[in-house]
């Protein structure tokens, strides 16, 4: 019977799930197992693992599963293996333990396995090469392609219409008018004339040299199979049958594979029976093209009949055998580098970094207590597993209950990745050559905090503390500590609520002021006229370079002489290397703003916003907090409230036309 164990290649990743096919013993003393793969869903692609959950869906739809909770489904997913045909060999000093692996049936409760330790299931077959998955279960083949369709029974007085010759050929009629008796003479005439053909035959006499060996061939299926055919042409009629077997030319000579076929061939035939097995196409095709598949088959069934087989049945025996049937393992006792900090150990110790924060939970269970802490994930996430938890990472290859960070713990391939992408995730690539890969388009996101994590900066900042948590961002925050006090916390603090902060007036006005000099600095920098083309510029000797930076950082000079700070030109100008100018030098007291570079990985996305005159006309509605305040949710609409139309003007009097003439308007009778 074939053993699944549980074999280790590394201290961190779970373990690997083998087969035991045959245990060998090496020329060093040491034991090799080779074993048949198994494969988890971690270990394949994410469009593998879709196809998998479409069986599984399907499975349960046809096998009507019983409905279980989201975290068993997640647990599940732990327990399914996938097959392969690919064998390795491992040394067995690795191996940790058993384990059972079965073929889901459609009679077997998904929910079972849970309840079980150590116990997986497998429905599909992985090829490592070709990257597919295909089910390992044999298919029913219903219908008219494979099975014969049987025709209705007829009646006494009926007869049957169809015509017999296209539909089946007789081969034998046993209600003859011959007697069995009969019919065993004419075998052993049979035999006697096929063992005289083999007499007259050089090519036979050569082949078998004795007697006995001709008789024996004779006596073959093939010359009986000949005698009988005889008698079902001939009418059973025995004078005809045997004239028949001994015409004029000679005797008939019936030969079968097993005298057809050479030595050598014989020879070639054992060699690919023991490297392929019963696979006859590929014995035919390697080793044997020459012959016909059906005269493979022919000859593997009388090849068993032989001495020669069961010489090589007994040899076989004998080497199995001789072979190892068990192997004693000890019990693995050494620390795992991956711990922590053992009990009565020194931090530090087993590999683990001393500096190891305390207070944090187990990423699967969310626990705080534990004999053992075993780090866990990439190293500077600083993740850590309860000793139980820790054992079920090992033997199922993931974490009790579904978390983000179980991604991060295992090394995706990077197949899919080109070259440059997969050096600009690397962290000994040069960021010039990041920088590229980040002038790409990136994908915007925002991040929205919920209405308890906002609370929480409130009610929990002596815990909190985000003033200092912003001073290292990358440093860990215990948030589930936090959560906790935040909840006992909450229904204290809505008796006492805290009031907003207020900026200074003092301060208000400083930024305010700051940001008038800038812009002011800004606008007042000379421009620098363009030179007409062909002209070479021209070249200002007396003018000194001025520092790479911002535009802040010259904008302070004109603030530091508003506010009071020492302005001036009493000092001596120093440039930016630090040493005082020549004499022959004069400095320019107008600061020149240069450009500044933007960096290839900070340039935004390419959305331009064009203001027309309805928005502009809008926005001069909005006072300055609402503006504020759409500007830091810009997601809720703007309610803008617009001040009346003014009443249309009214209509000015029409004035009186003057009359065309002077004299007065006389109207005849």
């Amino acid at each position: 019977a074939a053993y699944y164990v549980y074999f280790e290649n590394s201290s961190s990743n779970p373990y690997l799930i083998r087969r035991i096919e045959e245990l060998n013993k090496t020329a060093n003393g040491n034991v090799e197992a080779k074993v048949v793969c198994l494969f988890r869903r971690r270990d394949i692609s994410g469009n593998l693992n879709t196809l998998a959950d479409s069986n599984a869906r399907d499975f349960e739809e046809e096998s009507k599963q019983p409905s279980v909770s989201e975290q068993q489904k997640h647990q599940l997913k732990h327990r399914e293996l996938f097959l392969s045909r690919q064998f390795e060999s491992l040394p067995a000093t690795h191996i940790r333990g058993k384990c059972n692996v079965t073929l889901l049936n459609e009679t077997d409760v998904l929910a079972g396995y849970l309840e079980k330790e150590d116990c997986f299931f497998y429905s599909l077959v992985f090829d490592p090469v070709q990257k597919t998955l295909l089910a390992d279960q044999g298919e029913i083949r219903v219908g008219s392609k494979f099975q014969a369709e049987i025709p209705d029974k007829l009646a006494e007085i009926e007869l049957d219409t169809r015509i017999q010759d296209k539909l089946e050929t007789k081969v034998w009629d046993p209600d003859n008018q011959l007697k069995d008796p009969q019919i065993d003479q004419f075998l052993v005439v049979a035999r006697a004339v096929g063992t005289f053909a083999r007499a007259l035959d050089c090519s036979s006499s050569i082949r078998q040299p004795s007697l006995h060996m001709s008789a024996a061939a004779a006596s073959r299926d093939i010359t009986l199979f000949h005698a009988m055919d005889t008698l079902q042409k001939n009418e059973y009629d025995l004078a005809r049958s045997m004239s028949t077997l001994v015409p004029q030319g000679g005797p008939v000579l019936c030969r079968d594979e097993m005298e057809e076929w050479s030595a050598s061939e014989a020879m070639l035939f054992e060699e690919a029976l023991e490297k392929y097995g019963k696979d006859f196409n590929d014995i035919r095709q390697d080793f044997l093209p020459w012959k016909s598949l059906a005269s493979v088959v022919q000859f593997y069934y009388m090849w068993k009949t032989t001495d020669r087989y069961i010489q090589q049945k007994r040899l076989k025996a004998a080497e199995a055998d001789s072979k190892l049937k068990q192997v004693y393992i000890p019990t693995y006792t050494k620390p795992n580098p991956n711990q922590i900090m053992a009990p009565g150990s020194k931090p530090g110790m087993n590999g683990a970094p001393a500096g190891f924060q305390k207070g944090l939970s187990c990423e699967s269970c969310h626990t705080a207590q534990s004999p053992q802490w075993y780090a866990w994930g990439p190293p500077n996430m600083q993740c850590r597993l309860c000793a139980s938890c820790w054992i079920y990472w090992k033997k199922y290859g993931g974490l009790k209950t579904p978390t983000q960070l179980e991604g991060a713990a295992r090394a995706g391939p990077r197949g899919h990745m080109t070259r440059q992408e997969a050096q600009g995730l690397s962290p000994f690539t040069r960021n010039e050559g990041r920088a590229k890969l980040l002038a790409k388009n990136r994908q915007t996101f925002i991040l929205q905090t919920t209405k308890l994590t906002r609370i929480a900066r409130r009610v929990c900042m002596d815990i909190l503390q985000p003033r200092r948590a912003a001073r290292r961002p990358y440093a860990s925050i215990n948030a589930n500590a936090v959560k906790a006090e935040c909840i006992i916390r909450l229904p204290k603090a809505t008796k006492n609520p805290q009031k907003n902060r207020v900026i200074p007036g003092l301060r208000r006005r400083t930024l305010v002021l700051k940001q008038v000099l800038f812009l002011s600095a800004a606008i007042t920098a000379p421009l620098k006229l363009k030179a007409p083309r062909g002209l070479p510029p021209p070249i200002n000797r007396n003018q000194t370079s001025q520092p790479r930076g911002g535009p802040g950082l010259l904008g302070k000079r004109p603030f530091d002489n508003v506010s009071g700070g020492g302005g001036g030109g009493g000092g001596v100008p120093f440039p930016t290397n630090g040493r005082p100018f020549t004499s022959g030098l004069r400095t320019t007291s107008q600061s020149v703003i240069k450009r500044q570079k933007v960096n290839q990985g900070d340039a935004p996305n390419p959305v331009v916003f064009v203001a027309t005159k309805d928005t502009r006309a809008l926005r001069k509605h909005l006072t300055q907090s609402e503006m504020r305040r759409a500007a830091r949710k810009p997601h809720l609409p703007v309610r803008i409230k617009l001040p009346p139309p003014p009443p249309p003007p009214r209509a000015p009097p029409m004035p009186l036309l003057p009359s065309s003439t002077s004299e007065p308007i006389i109207l005849e009778d």
